[in-house]
């Protein structure tokens, strides 16, 4: 991202922790700085708020400028803002976390970035500013969000079987789920509906396949 010409103030910033399900992993999407300061290393997508914009619009629009992606679920996350956090000068950062399926993403590399890619939370290497800590703190809410509400049918394409479904639940928590038990909570939340399809994989039985009734919305477990 172009930097703002500095002034008495602190820059202020948006950056979007994106998350996505692909090759069986939870992956965030990541874009390689072109200039100092961390040059060539990975970041996550961000710029620079404007002085007529919402916080909420300023994450949107830098996360479409830099990546290409649009139209996904975003809530603000946490504010960083420490006063080292960026060798240039104080500068302030709020911060949101997206949802999307891996389908509906066609990426594209912005100029003030060398390139784009998806990375597995598990193997992730050092990021350019604070964007590990950011990278933590969005894993933690999100992991958090799936015991009171429907956050993880996010993820979810247009039509998914129970099975998909509790691979995501499994994938954020890092940890098995009893299927029995996983099938009658998530049935109970009645935010699924029931389509006439079945999916067929390999010699395994049929899997009904199933589709979100609100997408787009996350619903708060009361």
């Amino acid at each position: 991202m172009t930097r703002n010409p500095r002034s008495s103030r602190p820059a202020v910033t948006t950056n979007v922790v994106v998350f996505t399900l692909r090759d069986d992993k939870l992956k965030l999407l990541l874009v390689r700085r072109r200039s100092d300061p961390y040059k060539g290393m990975w970041a996550l997508p961000g710029g620079y708020v404007e002085a007529d914009e919402d916080l909420d619009d300023s994450a949107m629009r830098a996360l479409e400028d830099s990546t290409g992606v649009a139209g996904v679920y975003l809530e603000q996350l946490y504010t960083f803002g420490a006063p080292d956090r960026d060798p240039r000068g104080r500068s302030i950062s709020v911060a949101y976390y997206a949802l999307v399926p891996s389908e509906k993403l066609q990426l594209r590399t912005a100029s003030d970035s060398e390139a784009i890619g998806w990375f597995a939370l598990d193997e992730l290497e050092p990021l350019a500013f604070d964007h590990n800590e950011m990278v933590h703190v969005a894993h933690q809410r999100l992991a958090a969000k799936l015991a009171y509400s429907t956050i993880a049918l996010q993820f979810m394409p247009q039509k998914f079987t129970l099975s998909e479904l509790q691979k995501v639940y499994e994938r954020i928590l890092n940890e098995k789920l009893d299927k029995r038990n996983f099938r009658k909570r998530v049935l109970a939340l009645d935010q699924i509906d029931q389509t006439q399809e079945v999916r067929r994989n390999g010699s395994h039985r049929p899997a009904r396949l199933y589709s979100v009734r609100n997408p787009g919305e996350v619903q708060i477990i009361r």
